[in-house]
């Protein structure tokens, strides 16, 4: 497992659907699975699941975003999950990585 978050501003709806597109539009093998919207207040949580093949692992890996919004201030968590050829340890992280790679340019882009 893999993980990447980083605080910041800026507009909860334009950060999802630019994370949503590119998530979508790296990979022709890449899949939204399931998503939650979430109101609380001021304050706005949307979570998402994505799944992708990994030629490098020749496996199935699965991202979860979570996004956590209120006002401008801006929370994410992205983990990876799978990826891995080993059985019992894990052996690479190559696919895992891949994918957190795009939510870290997606991010540096806004």
């Amino acid at each position: 497992m893999a993980k990447y978050e980083k605080v910041f501003n800026g507009d909860f709806d334009t950060v999802l659907e630019q994370l949503d597109k590119e998530i979508l539009g790296r990979s022709a093998t890449a899949s939204f699975e399931e998503g939650s919207d979430f109101y609380m207040g001021g304050v706005r949580c949307a979570v998402r699941v994505y799944e992708r093949y990994s030629v490098v692992g020749s496996n199935r890996l699965s991202l979860t975003l979570t996004l956590i919004g209120d006002g401008a201030s801006i929370h994410l968590v992205a983990m990876t999950s799978g990826g891995s050829s080993g059985m019992f340890f894990k052996v690479n992280r190559w696919g895992e990585d891949a994918f957190l790679d795009t939510i870290r340019d997606v991010l540096d882009a806004l």
